[in-house]
């Protein structure tokens, strides 16, 4: 059979692996599906101009040169939980959606977690070796019971909170570490959810790992946090391979620090390519339970990841949006047009609020915010690409989870997670700016505003009641040809690019500030690249005010100065400018 594929006028898939038969007779009924199995890397790059979507499992390499050759995919769809050999950032630069199954075999993987630490509390492995190889040590293999045992959780998300409630059914006690777990799920679930991992590891008989692989994870278990466990304490690890230090935990089971292990994942897979790694140690290492990563094999999990990913392939090819996107874009194709301005906007005008108005010296940080459309852009429908926009620029400048991607499938989640409430509203009065449409951001202390409400018009009566509040942030912006500008931070009236590495003084609006500035920065090798002066020309600076009625100061003594900088600055730098160059505060942000 040729390599060469004929034209049709239904979306095509390719799918170069084996995947459940349930999945693809989903996608037969409106999509022609390709079963290419055993393709080269090259056979894969002269065929996948003509298709579509992408489905494969672990085997396939989806490289940067691959997805440059798709030049009609839309979606690439792994069947199972890692994108490990997905190049996502060479997908995302192309547009072309990447998507998972984090849920399809959270069941299995729970129920191997559970079926290794039976395995290694009762000595099952070397029992049954054993008895194959004509001995009969009952003597010998006595093991423990996990009755009142406790068991240690790292991670209480899906698969380990139904480790959780598999354990107490085993008359376990369970306690957690999660610092994004919800304490009412744990409460209901009987999990006694701890602080921090250092309160976790000396109560814990077993412990067992369900977190990703990330930069925070990759060796969250070593030798200083294996010291912690109980003498004689079991690890379990049916995550990622790498969470666990191996060397370390080689090191323990020597010692006799911990008393057994279970792995079914390594650092390097398969394990015996170096025999002399601590992977291929601990496989030999007689108080090691180890499975060759069998957490998701099983025929249900298998047909479960299968129909989940075909199913979000029909979403994402009917034009909707996927339930389990890594790397959604902040906004579909269909509206890229309108809004994308408007989402880069509000993304930056985000960023903006986190960068100038937050430090470690302030104790209670803003976490509600009113997000206002005045004008044309006030009568889209949907803002759920502009919330979702909001709350990646919020969070971005302090989010250090490396790779996490806040887009408009996660964004609701990850506001909830971190306390933001978010109140979209539509002004009832039209901008009067010299511009179409308005973004406005009024940043204030907690209160029992929902975290997402539906998108309503302000009335008179919330306007006056928002007059009253106080300490409150106001940043507002447009756009101008699809670039993003900035029109006032709080009392202040200015216009400059959202763009680039930026110097905000608050000075007092006296002759030769800018010439002292400019003298200590220029001493400090800095260069300026542009400026730009707000003066203090609002006269509500703690409350929202529609663009109709916002008075105009006519005299002030108070200015911010907007510099344009290329370089980095550092602290020594800003220090000098409040104290030699008269600036009352300053503030450097990256947009």
């Amino acid at each position: 059979m040729g390599l060469s594929v004929g034209e049709s006028t239904r979306p095509r898939v390719l799918c170069p692996e084996k995947l459940s038969a349930d999945g693809l007779t989903l996608l037969r009924k409106t999509i022609d599906v390709d079963e290419r199995k055993g393709l080269s890397a090259d056979q894969l790059i002269e065929i996948i101009p003509a298709y579509d979507a992408l489905l494969v499992r672990s085997e396939t390499k989806v490289t940067a040169e691959l997805l440059a050759a798709a030049k009609k995919l839309k979606v690439v769809a792994r069947a199972g939980v890692g994108v490990d050999n997905v190049d996502v950032p060479a997908a995302t630069k192309l547009g072309v959606i990447v998507v998972n199954s984090p849920s399809g075999n959270i069941q299995a993987a729970a129920e191997h977690t559970m079926a290794l630490l039976l395995s290694m509390a009762r000595n099952i492995p070397d029992a049954c070796a054993s008895l194959k190889g004509g001995k009969w040590e009952r003597s010998k293999m006595v093991g423990v019971e996990v009755k009142g045992k406790t068991l240690g959780i790292i991670g209480l998300g899906k698969v380990g909170l139904i480790v959780a409630r598999m354990a107490r059914g085993l008359g376990m006690q369970v306690a957690a570490a999660d610092p994004y777990a919800s304490p009412s799920v744990a409460e209901a679930a009987n999990v006694n959810l701890v602080g921090s991992l250092g309160e976790l590891l000396p109560i814990a008989d077993f412990l067992t790992i369900h977190t990703p692989m990330l930069a925070s994870t990759k060796g969250m278990l070593s030798h200083s946090e294996i010291g912690q466990l109980k003498k004689g304490a079991k690890i379990l690890n049916v995550a990622r391979g790498g969470i666990v230090d191996e060397v370390a935990l080689l090191a323990a089971l020597e010692s006799g620090d911990v008393s057994g292990a279970a792995i079914d994942v390594f650092t390097l897979e398969p394990p015996y390519k170096d025999p002399e790694s601590a992977a291929a140690k601990l496989i030999a290492h007689p108080r090691c339970v180890c499975t060759p990563h069998l957490g998701a094999s099983t025929f249900e999990a298998q047909e479960n990841v299968s129909i989940d990913v075909c199913e979000q392939v029909l979403q994402i090819l009917a034009g909707e949006l996927p339930r389990s996107a890594v790397n959604a874009p902040i906004i579909l194709p269909a509206d890229h047009k309108t809004l994308q301005p408007f989402v880069t906007l509000v993304e930056k005008m985000g960023s903006l609020y986190t960068q100038h108005f937050t430090s470690p010296k302030e104790q209670s940080g803003r976490t509600t915010f009113d997000l206002t459309y005045e004008g044309e852009i006030s009568t889209i429908s949907s803002t759920k690409p502009l919330f979702a926009a909001f709350v990646k620029g919020l969070t971005s400048p302090i989010s250090d989870a490396e790779g996490f991607n806040v887009n408009i499938v996660n964004a609701e989640l990850v506001a909830k997670e971190r306390g933001i409430f978010v109140n979209e509203r539509k002004s009832r009065d039209p901008s009067t700016q010299a511009f179409s449409s308005l973004v406005t951001v009024v940043a204030r202390p907690p209160s029992r505003a929902p975290s997402q409400g539906p998108v309503g018009q302000i009335s008179s009566t919330e306007q006056t009641a928002r007059r009253g509040e106080s300490k409150q942030h106001i940043v507002s912006g447009y756009c101008s040809d699809k670039t993003p500008f900035i029109s006032r931070i709080d009392r202040f009236s200015t216009s400059f690019k959202a763009e680039g590495r930026l110097l905000i003084c608050h000075n007092y609006d006296s002759p030769g500030k800018i010439g002292v500035v400019g003298d200590l920065l220029g001493k400090a090798n800095v260069n300026i690249s542009n400026m730009s002066v707000a003066p203090a020309s609002y006269k509500n600076h703690d409350a929202y005010v529609p663009a109709s009625e916002m008075g105009i100061l006519k005299e002030s003594t108070e200015a911010l100065m907007i510099l344009g900088v290329d370089g980095e600055l550092d602290d020594h730098v800003l220090k000098g400018l409040v104290e030699g160059g008269g600036v009352l505060s300053v503030s450097s942000v990256v947009l």
